[in-house]
């Protein structure tokens, strides 16, 4: 059974659109709990396939491609590239030019609580 923070977490990570990103406590803040950004990293782990989630534009809070075992930080810069997102060699990503901002978030298509936009 999927909690009701789980199905936003859900949702809103199948609603970053093409060409941005969002960061791990972003989608947790937009969930309505903020602290629970290893919640979010633990969700798409285990449900990205599941939930056929856009793992690839989900990135810590520096802006940086969390490192992964098995070359999973090269797929997801792989990824990110292919749909216009510039990554340095670092792996590090420009939050001010591809953040997804509550301007670009179509709020109509989400089932997110008022009280949830406080966070941003």
């Amino acid at each position: 059974m999927t909690t009701e923070f789980s199905q936003r977490v859900i949702q809103l990570i199948q609603n970053i659109p093409e060409g941005k990103v969002a960061t791990y406590g972003q989608i947790a803040n937009l969930a309505g709990r903020p602290k629970a950004a290893r919640r979010v990293s633990w969700l798409l782990n285990s449900s990205s396939d599941k939930y056929q989630l856009p793992w690839h534009r989900v990135i810590n809070s520096q802006g940086k491609i969390s490192e992964r075992p098995g070359g999973g930080q090269q797929r997801q810069k792989k990824k990110l590239v292919e749909e216009g997102i510039k990554v340095s060699r670092q792996y590090e990503i420009d939050l001010k030019k591809f953040l997804w901002t509550p301007e670009t978030i179509n709020w109509e298509a989400l089932d997110i609580p008022e009280e949830a936009k406080e966070f941003l």
